[in-house]
């Protein structure tokens, strides 16, 4: 979409449940027209993989425009201290749905690809990455879930992950990190700033997203679901357990357990 729309991504995160990206355009309407067409992309995905049905992000995006050097790199600092903020990592190069790592490395969080030491179910799935790349076709959920299900080791998973996400981003971290000077001038900026909004809004329901990690450890250590994804598709009475289940086993915010479980605040009991 971003290149449909002539929309330059000079970042992008992904948080359990909302995205950031900061952008280029020339018009605003690019801007509208490319968060139209990928939201509605993914809400469809996302409605049909796991048999949902409406809508599936809250609110129409917000935008901040950002013209001097200064108010870019603010606002890049941000992005990239998202998810140190939340309390999902303790360094921003370490979340690796910011894809800042990925700006020295295609491959920051597994091993490199050694070919001849590949196991074939690994080959043919990076055979089938190419070959969807190169047809300008994205990689839904159904075709991710038969992809990963043939890797049987951790290893090899980590290491698709990683070649995955360098053959399809199209994030120009060079520009980012020319704002900054340097990678490491970059992450040092990082480092030094605590990463308020700076103007963005966001609607919290709870400052520590470390909690979604703890919730889907706590429901598959107690055997509640194999997959988190299952939650989605539970009738309201079980969601309704799982929540009681989480109240007694954290002390996160009630309206946070909420969220997860996509259980609406009217219906808890």
């Amino acid at each position: 979409m971003a290149l449909r729309h002539k929309v330059r991504v000079l970042k992008l995160v992904q948080m359990p449940d909302h995205t950031h990206h900061s952008t280029v355009t020339c018009k605003r309407g690019q801007l509208s027209a490319f968060s139209r067409d990928y939201t509605s992309i993914f809400a469809k995905e996302y409605n049909q993989a796991f048999g949902l049905r409406g809508s599936v992000l809250e609110t129409p995006f917000s935008s901040a425009l950002k013209r001097s050097d200064k108010d870019i790199r603010t606002n890049l600092i941000y992005l990239d201290n998202n998810p140190v903020e939340r309390k999902l990592t303790t360094r921003a190069e370490d979340y690796r749905w910011n894809y800042l790592a990925y700006a020295q490395s295609d491959h920051p969080f597994s091993e490199k690809i050694v070919l001849r030491k590949a196991s074939m179910p690994l080959r043919r799935a990076l055979d089938s990455v190419k070959r969807m790349h190169s047809k300008g076709r994205f990689l839904g959920y159904c075709f991710l879930k038969n992809l990963f299900s043939s890797i049987s080791t951790k290893r090899e998973r980590e290491q698709l992950i990683d070649f995955i996400i360098s053959t399809y981003s199209i994030i120009e971290h060079q520009e980012a990190i020319s704002y900054f000077g340097d990678y490491q001038k970059e992450l040092l900026a990082a480092h030094a700033t605590k990463g308020s909004e700076y103007e963005i809004s966001e609607t919290f329901i709870g400052k520590d997203d470390k909690w979604y990690s703890c919730f889907t450890n706590i429901l598959l250590e107690k055997g509640m679901c194999k997959d988190v994804h299952e939650v989605l598709t539970m009738p309201i009475p079980e969601k309704q357990r799982l929540f009681d289940l989480l109240r007694r086993e954290t002390m996160a915010p009630w309206r946070q357990i909420a969220a997860y479980l996509h259980l609406p605040v009217e219906r808890i009991c």
